[in-house]
């Protein structure tokens, strides 16, 4: 068998391997030129379009699958890129049971990407303001009432105030103070967590009782803090901030507002870890995010009266319409307390 196959290779001649390694290299050289595409288009992303590292990830993660589509499925070029194909990418991520809400992120990170191609003259024109998406269902966000939202408060205090069975530990009580500060103002200012974690110390205006935040889009807003957030905070940086600091802290460190344990700024995985364990030690039977609390926040200032442009602002929301889902929030939370309080309901 294997001198078949030696003889085959023989009788193939010299064109076959001239063939073959002429596809190896222009593979090589097709791959080469996504990545440079690629790099290109993350560049304009972020310097251009000012977005954030994240969705510079996310989008350029999807640009790399429209591209990696076109090669492996479609057989084609970048610059013979159709809404055909990018009906047929999109098909494919439909395929693995991806939900509406994700089929419509990756439509629009390859919306953007399209637009791009076509004004740096990458394809002839722009193909991909064609591409529809299965409607989205209506998600109201999941929300924590008055009381779940202070019990949530308090679970860090409760956390690092066992000193009645034993000595406190000072670095115990630091996170403790730490995480009380971030839950407060995760909670009174409804920031989003990788807005929380870009905090420098002198974004906060104690004197006006505000935050200034950088949001998507490198948008700035000024936000309205709490006096029991601020009083966490103040009291974070008394008597936790400098035992975590540390006695030789980097530049980054010394500016930031929050700090992890080893003494560098704290990161969003680091605070979706804190929240959730809070909500656990809290009795808190459901999972809770970060924007659990970005939705909690808003959901109680339209409870509480406040008109949605308020809200709009607070939150840092581009569109009316994103912000309209917490009137809805509010009327099924409404509905609710109806059917299970009205004899007639």
């Amino acid at each position: 068998m294997e001198e078949q196959r030696s003889a085959e290779r023989r009788d193939a001649g010299p064109d076959s391997a001239v063939a073959a390694g002429a596809g190896a290299a222009a593979e090589a050289g097709r791959s080469a030129q996504d990545e440079e595409v690629l790099t290109a288009f993350a560049a304009h992303l972020r310097l251009e379009r000012g977005r954030s590292p994240h969705t510079v990830a996310a989008y350029v993660r999807e640009a790399r699958s429209v591209l990696e589509h076109l090669r492996a499925r479609e057989r084609i070029d970048l610059a013979e890129l159709d809404v055909a194909a990018l009906r047929t990418w999109l098909a494919a991520r439909a395929d693995t049971g991806a939900a509406a809400s994700t089929l419509a992120r990756s439509a629009a990170a390859a919306r953007t990407f399209t637009t791009w191609l076509a004004v740096t003259g990458r394809i002839a024109h722009d193909v991909g303001h064609r591409l529809g998406v299965p409607r989205r269902g209506r998600h109201l966000p999941t929300v924590l009432s008055g009381p779940q939202a202070g019990e949530l408060m308090a679970a860090p205090t409760a956390q690092g105030g066992r000193a009645e069975q034993a000595p406190p530990v000072p670095r115990e009580q630091a996170i403790a103070l730490r995480d009380a500060a971030i839950l407060e103002l995760l909670y009174s200012s409804g920031l989003r967590v990788s807005e929380l974690v870009g905090l420098d110390r002198t974004d906060l205006e104690r004197g006006r009782r505000t935050v200034r935040v950088i949001g998507k889009g490198d948008r700035e807003r000024i936000v309205p803090v709490g006096m029991p957030a601020l009083a966490a905070i103040d009291a974070w940086e008394r008597g936790g901030r400098p035992l975590l600091l540390g006695e030789e802290p980097s530049d980054d460190a010394r500016d930031a507002l929050f700090l992890g344990a080893r003494g560098r700024r704290i990161g969003d995985r680091a605070v979706r870890t804190l929240v959730d364990a809070s909500a656990r030690s809290a009795g808190i039977a459901r999972h809770v995010t970060p924007h659990t609390l970005r939705h909690t926040a808003a959901t109680h200032l339209v409870e509480g009266g406040a008109d949605l442009r308020s809200v709009q602002d607070f939150l840092g929301h581009s569109s009316l319409a994103t912000t309209q889902i917490y009137t809805h929030v509010s009327a099924e939370r409404l509905r609710r307390t109806v059917d299970q309080a009205h004899p007639r309901a």
